[in-house]
């Protein structure tokens, strides 16, 4: 059984921990681009363009999808949570007063561990959809 909860300290630190590690790839002057979405969509697309990760690096890639996670969450007006399971705890994105949850932590990692190229982009085009159908048709 899943139980949403708002994040932790603890929760809220590794998740900043892992948006530290994207934003360390920008130049000092100029990480203020982390602030945009394109600035976000942009730094994960050179990222993973250049192959500067490699498929067994699972941490690294996961920070890729919470930074994944913030221009959605920028994008959309959803929230950041923490979902409880028998398997653990896992950060996901909400809308407020939504059942909807996103998972991005693991949405460029899965991809890139099966040996698949991501378009960052397109990724990040066909979530926004899904997310708003799904939001559409919670009704």
């Amino acid at each position: 059984m899943q139980q949403i909860h708002t994040p932790s300290e603890s929760d809220s630190a590794e998740v900043e921990k892992k948006r530290d590690w994207v934003r360390n790839h920008f130049e000092p002057a100029a990480l203020h681009e982390y602030e945009s979405l394109e600035g976000k969509l942009r730094l994960l697309d050179t990222i993973l363009s250049n192959d500067w990760i490699e498929a067994t690096e699972t941490l690294k890639l996961q920070c890729l999808g919470i930074t994944f996670g913030d221009a959605l969450a920028q994008e959309l007006g959803m929230t950041w949570v923490v979902v409880e399971d028998e398997y653990g705890r896992d950060p996901a994105l909400t809308f407020a007063d939504s059942k909807v949850l996103a998972f991005p932590l693991t949405s460029i990692s899965k991809r890139v561990e099966r040996g698949e190229v991501v378009n960052v982009y397109e990724l990040f085009s066909a979530a926004r959809e899904t997310l708003i159908e799904a939001r559409r048709a919670e009704g």
